[in-house]
Parts: structure tokens; C-alpha cells; sequence
């Protein structure tokens, strides 16, 4: 059994902004520990500079900047808003999947949405 999750990427443009890209998770159907039974499985590149846990219990609202490392985010509780260069915007929340590639260049804004907490996994990829 196969099924794809979709999620979004969030690139560098050629001009030095950033925009989404929408793209899709293979889910293959596996058996990941004996005793268990067989689930849907996708594999989601990472280093070995380990996963992070980020928390907020007050509002963010940032300033155009440019991802820290090529990272996986997973949204684990309340809405964040990302806003690329072009000034499309779009809502994540719980169970999201965020693959964040614009490194250089200006980057873009992140906001949180209603009453905080925000929490959030970041996975690095490279």
C-alpha cells in the first residue's frame, strides 16, 4: 500500500527572495518495530546534528530572515503564518510539514497566529 503526504518547501528564488513549492511524501506501508503492526512509512532527510524541540509561550512575529540551516519543520501546536518575498502567505498548524531550503538571500517572515504556545520540531536536513 502506497500513499503520499503532501508538504511544503519553502526555496530561494533566483532573484534572492524566497517562495513555496508543494511537493509530496511517499508513504510506503512497513513494519517498523516486531510486534507492531505494519504502518505507512516516509523517509525525511536528516544529519546528524540533531532534532530540536522549539517552544514559545509569547507571539512571534518576525523580520525577514533567511532559514539557519536546510531543516524540516513539523508543527506540533498553534498556527504559524509564513510570508515569502512575493508577499504570499500561508497558514500551517498542527501536523504540518514545512521543508525549509532558502538559506541565503532575504528570506521570510514568520508570525504566530492566536494565543501562544507554538511549538514546533526542527529537523536539519543537511
Amino acid at each position: 500500500m502506497r500513499q503520499v503526504r503532501p508538504y511544503t518547501t519553502i526555496v530561494r528564488t533566483e532573484d534572492g527572495g524566497s517562495a513555496f513549492r508543494e511537493n509530496e511524501l511517499g508513504l510506503d506501508e512497513q513494519q517498523v518495530a516486531s510486534g507492531m503492526p505494519p504502518m505507512l512509512v516516509g523517509r525525511m532527510a536528516s544529519s546528524g546534528s540533531g532534532v530540536m524541540l522549539v517552544l514559545s509561550n509569547t507571539s512571534i512575529t518576525s523580520d525577514p530572515h533567511p532559514a539557519p540551516r536546510v531543516q524540516w519543520v513539523v508543527v506540533l501546536r498553534g498556527m504559524l503564518d509564513v510570508e515569502v518575498s512575493d508577499g504570499t502567505r500561508k497558514r500551517f498548524g498542527p501536523g504540518d510539514l514545512i521543508f525549509v531550503t532558502d538559506t541565503t538571500g532575504r528570506g521570510h517572515i514568520s508570525v504566530t497566529v492566536g494565543e501562544p504556545p507554538f511549538e514546533a520540531l526542527f529537523i536539519p536536513s543537511e
